[in-house]
């Protein structure tokens, strides 16, 4: 049934609830100087049946009109279910089971032969040359990732297409077959968020969609493509000479498209909030039934109602695929760099507290917290010019003019010094503070190059920041008791902090996912979050359920089985399975 038509019912059921008395009026008036007591008994009966029949039929009408409006409504407009509506069962707590996995859909997905039936459709609509990809280590590529221990599998085929209207015929076919469509971009994200689906999938690889569209300086604010990477659109407006940038840096390569799915951030999180702040104003998303919208205008503010962008903000492609954004720039401010230097976590993440609670917070851009451990890693691996004691270390960026900057300096080192800070060291010129940002721009690499043939499992998670220090320090204590090599870096001023797990044999790996499993579970009991910026993917998605409670796990299913009805959009992520009781919110 189109919108139109859903009005007009509406409208009919409204019209048709007035009748009642409009019927009463006309055919049975009551007079002031006509009392029933005066009706004769034939004339009573007759009323009284009148009555009847009327009443019947507007029962009747109201029926017919009810079940033609509550069908479920996709959309688009048309009904996503056929026949009797079904009304969801309503589970109480104690019926959810967290341990019995049930299956993210019960809809069926394309045979193996819609599969080669879409890929050819996808190869007429899509002539150019290297559109779509049926390689197959390409398709065992595009399908897992080395940096990710999550189920893999490879995709059908990928798909490179150059614009809004090819993700469109892609979306298109993906749905007249029914085939899994996965997004993809700068392949960084950590938690299989673009692995296969194991009957078949169609991979998006967005990332030749990367042009800056429009940059609008007085306004500060441009609009690019999925696939532009943050790195690049601060490279092009410093290479214009324009003194602003975007100030999300999660890591190198992210794209913009990944970044809105993940609803990411990073280093500068602690001075300019993370994606789902105002830095995207709308985005350009392509719905699983094909059609396009635009989540709102380019004004710095809106309250004209549901706010749509940040509905797919974080929501890792399961809604629709953005193919383009308008983003909130900001202007540059000098930066300075300094570190400090503590016996323990717990005095570092005090000082921090205290430092960003003081007037000289706001010029605070990052403050990041590396452990001994960490630092013991950077000097073996001898990746930066310079090395330092091995003790609990913070690094600051501090921004503003040359006063604010000094006076803010000042500050800081008085308040570490409090919290019995044992080294103190403030970067006077740009040289000095690139080659003091090096420990923490090498952290990773580090930890890799410290123990050779090792590979590393990267989480985070983040708590209230007062919890840090507990956290923190009983993830150490775990993974030692473990005999797991591992460093810790943490945003410290947001509560957020990534543990790198370091393991050769496959044999540990059961050990290491276990450790992780403790952490989530960790960070959740004090209030925390299994993810504070990788977002949820495969890898998190068994802890939501824990973290937010079932009510919301099945609103979530509400959004998603309302927009994707057919769930072809990246199925098996983001959306925890629902107990056997659940099931019907998804029938």
């Amino acid at each position: 049934m189109s919108a139109s038509l859903f009005t007009a019912a509406a409208r009919r059921g409204a019209h048709r609830a007035s009748l009642p008395s409009r019927l009463w009026r006309l055919d049975l008036p009551r007079h002031s100087s006509v009392s029933a007591p005066h009706l004769s008994p034939g004339d009573r009966l007759a009323g009284r049946l009148q009555s009847v029949a009327v009443g019947t039929a507007l029962l009747t009408a109201a029926a017919l009109v009810y079940c033609h409006v509550s069908q479920p409504v996709h959309m688009d407009g048309d009904a996503a279910i056929q026949g009797p509506p079904s009304r969801p069962k309503r589970a109480t707590k104690a019926a959810v089971q967290h341990d019995v996995p049930r299956p993210a859909s019960d809809s069926k997905y394309g045979s193996k032969e819609d599969v080669q039936k879409a890929i050819e459709e996808l190869r007429k609509a899509i002539p150019r040359e290297g559109a779509v990809n049926t390689d197959t280590a390409v398709l065992q590529l595009y399908g897992s990732s080395d940096k990710s221990y999550h189920p893999a599998s490879p995709h059908s085929v990928v798909i490179h297409p150059e614009s809004t209207e090819e993700v469109v015929e892609v979306v298109n076919v993906a749905g007249k077959y029914r085939i899994p469509i996965v997004p993809y971009s700068g392949a960084t994200s950590l938690e299989g968020h673009f692995s296969g689906y194991p009957e078949g999938s169609i991979c998006i690889d967005v990332s030749g969609m990367n042009k800056i569209l429009e940059i609008h300086e007085n306004d500060s604010d441009l609009i690019c493509q999925a696939g532009a990477r943050w790195e690049d659109i601060n490279r092009t407006l410093e290479e214009k000479g324009i003194p602003l940038f975007f100030p999300l840096d999660p890591g190198p390569g992210a794209t913009i498209g990944g970044m809105i799915g993940t609803g990411c951030s990073g280093t500068n999180a602690v001075r300019y909030g993370t994606a789902r702040g105002e830095w995207f104003l709308n985005v350009t998303v392509v719905l699983p039934n094909g059609k396009v919208i635009k989540t709102r205008r380019r004004a710095r503010k809106s309250s004209a109602g549901i706010d749509m962008t940040k509905l797919f903000i974080g929501a890792e492609g399961t809604l629709g695929i953005v193919t383009e954004a308008t983003l909130r720039l900001a202007p540059i401010i000098p930066t300075k760099v300094a570190m400090a230097q503590f016996p323990d976590v717990e005095h570092a993440v005090s000082a921090v507290q205290e430092i960003l609670n003081t007037p000289a917070g706001p010029h605070i851009q990052c403050v990041e917290l590396l452990d001994d451990h960490m630092m013991k890693a950077i000097a073996d691996a001898g990746l930066v010019s310079e090395t330092y004691p091995i003790h609990d270390t913070l690094f600051f960026k501090i921004q503003g003019d040359p006063s604010a900057i000094d006076s803010t300096a000042r500050t800081v080192q008085d308040i570490v010094a409090k919290h019995r800070s044992m080294y103190f060291k403030f970067a006077t010129t740009a040289d000095e503070a690139e080659e003091l940002w090096e420990s923490r721009k090498y952290a990773l690499m580090s930890t890799i190059e410290s123990e050779e043939d090792a590979r590393c499992w990267t989480t985070d998670v983040c708590v209230p920041v007062s919890k840090l220090p507990e956290l923190v320090c009983e993830t150490k204590k775990d993974l030692e008791e473990s005999k797991l090599k591992s460093t810790i870096v943490g945003h410290v001023g947001d509560g957020n902090f990534h543990a790198f797990i370091l393991f050769k044999r496959d044999d540990e790996l059961k050990a290491v996912s276990d450790a992780v499993h403790r952490l989530v579970h960790r960070a959740i009991a004090l209030d925390g979050t299994c993810t504070g910026e990788h977002g949820v993917g495969i890898g998190k998605r068994e802890y939501l359920m824990e973290e937010l409670g079932p009510d919301t796990v099945e609103l979530m299913w509400t959004i998603k089985q309302a927009i994707d009805p057919l769930d072809i959009m990246n199925p098996g992520k983001l959306y925890p399975d629902m107990s056997k009781d659940d099931m019907s919110l998804r029938v």
